[in-house]
C-alpha cells in the first residue's frame, strides 16, 4: 500500500500550473495560478516553489505551457533553455526538460498537428509527476531498511537530524529524506525527527516542521548551530538529507550546510545518508567541483522577514548551496537501492538496472 503525505504542493488543470505558494508557509495556505511558462518560470526563480524533483516537474508543466505558444521547435528549444537557466544547481530542471525535448518534433505547421504535439508535451509532462511519486514510494522503502536497524532501544525512536525540505513539498510524491522518516512513521516505527532551521530561507523552520505536524511526526526544531551540540551529546542517531545534484563518483550537492552536517556527523561517528532518485544523478560530470552553485540575493542573508539584521554597507555572500564529498557520505538511497562504499562503481550499476539493496 501506497504511503500518503498530507500536503499536495501543485495542481495540474488543463492548461495552467497551481502552485501552492511555499514562502507564505506555514501561516497561510495560497495556490498560485500559473497560465505560462514565464510564470512558472517566476515561481521557480522567487522560490514560490522549490525542492530540486519538484522544480524538474514544474520544468515539465512550464514547457506543456509553453507548447502553446512556440511556433516552431526553434523556439521551444529556445524557451527550454530558458526555463533550465531558472534554477542552474538542480539537475532534475534539466533532465525533465531535455526529457520533453528529445521526444517533441514541432516542424509540422498545420493546426492538427501541433495539437497533437502539444497533448503529447502534456502527457509527458503528467508521467515525470507520477514517475516521481514512485520513485519516492521506493526510496522510502529501501531507506526503511537502512534506518530500521539504527534504532538502539526497544522503547526509545530513532532520533534523525535534517536539513532543508525534502518532503512532499520539495517532490512529486511524499519525498526523499523525509519519505523515508514518513514511511517509517506510517510503518510504525519510532522516529523523532530534529529539524535545522535551514538559514537563510529557513526551509527547515517553515516548511519541514509543518510537513511534520501536517502528518504527525514528533520534531523539534533547532539552529543551524546548534546540529554540532546535539550530535556531541549523543542526541542523534542519523544525519539524512537530500540532494540537488549527484556527481558520477557520489560528490552531492545540497542546500547550504550539508557539507558542515556530514563533518561533524563523521566527527560523532554517526551515519549521514542522502536520499534521491536517479533522475538527481548527473553522470556527465565526474566530482562535486564540476556541480555550478548557485549564488542568490544578499537580501536573503541581511533581511529576516523583511527586516535588516546587519550595517547597510556589510559585505555578504550568499551560495544557496554546497558540497559534500563521497568520502563522508555513509550510503545514498535511490529508488532502485542503497549505495555505499565504492560509489563510482555502484552508480553505475544504478543505471544499468543491477539493484544493490
Amino acid at each position: 500500500m501506497n504511503i500518503k503525505s498530507n500536503v499536495q504542493p501543485i495542481i495540474w488543470q488543463e492548461n495552467k500550473l497551481l502552485v501552492l505558494d511555499q514562502r507564505l508557509l506555514p501561516f497561510e495556505k495560497k495556490y498560485l495560478e500559473l497560465k505560462s511558462y514565464k510564470e512558472v518560470i517566476s515561481a521557480i526563480k522567487n522560490m514560490a516553489v522549490r525542492g530540486a524533483p519538484l522544480i524538474g516537474i514544474c520544468g515539465g508543466y512550464a514547457m506543456a505551457l509553453a507548447a502553446n505558444d512556440a511556433k516552431d521547435i526553434k523556439q521551444l528549444k529556445q524557451i527550454a533553455e530558458e526555463i533550465k537557466q531558472s534554477r542552474p544547481t538542480a539537475v532534475n530542471l534539466h533532465w525533465a526538460v531535455d526529457l520533453i525535448l528529445n521526444e517533441t518534433a514541432m516542424g509540422q505547421d498545420n493546426d492538427g498537428a501541433k495539437k497533437e504535439i502539444i497533448d503529447t508535451i502534456a502527457k509527458r509532462a503528467i508521467w515525470i509527476h507520477e514517475d516521481d511519486a514512485q520513485r519516492c514510494q521506493k526510496i522510502g522503502e529501501n531507506g526503511l531498511k537502512i534506518i530500521t536497524p539504527i534504532r538502539r532501544y526497544a522503547d526509545t525512536p530513532i532520533r534523525a537530524l535534517t536539513i532543508c525540505n525534502t518532503g512532499a513539498l520539495a517532490t512529486g510524491g511524499i519525498g526523499t529524506a523525509f519519505g523515508v522518516i514518513l514511511t517509517a512513521r506510517k510503518k510504525g516505527l519510532p522516529i523523532k525527527v530534529f529539524v535545522s532551521e535551514t538559514r537563510p530561507r529557513q526551509q527547515g523552520a517553515r516548511l519541514t516542521t509543518f510537513e511534520c505536524m501536517e502528518n504527525g511526526i514528533d520534531c523539534t526544531l533547532i539552529s543551524d548551530t546548534a546540529c554540532g551540540y546535539l550530535m556531541q551529546k549523543g542526541e542523534i542517531d542519523l544525519v539524512i538529507t537530500g540532494a540537488d545534484r549527484i556527481a558520477s563518483n557520489g560528490d552531492t550537492a545540497n542546500k547550504i550546510g550539508t557539507y558542515q552536517l556530514a563533518v561533524l556527523a563523521r566527527e560523532n561517528n554517526i551515519p549521514f545518508y542522502v536520499a534521491a532518485p536517479l533522475s538527481t544523478f548527473d553522470l556527465k560530470i565526474k566530482s562535486g567541483s564540476e556541480i555550478p552553485i548557485e549564488e542568490r540575493n544578499p537580501d536573503e542573508v541581511t533581511h529576516v522577514n523583511g527586516k535588516p539584521i546587519c550595517a547597510n554597507s556589510t559585505s555578504i555572500r550568499n551560495p544557496a548551496f554546497d558540497v559534500t564529498p563521497a568520502s563522508y557520505i555513509t550510503g545514498i538511497i535511490t529508488e532502485r537501492g542503497v549505495v555505499s562504499g565504492d560509489f563510482e562503481r555502484q552508480i553505475k550499476n544504478l543505471f544499468n538496472e543491477k539493484v544493490i539493496v
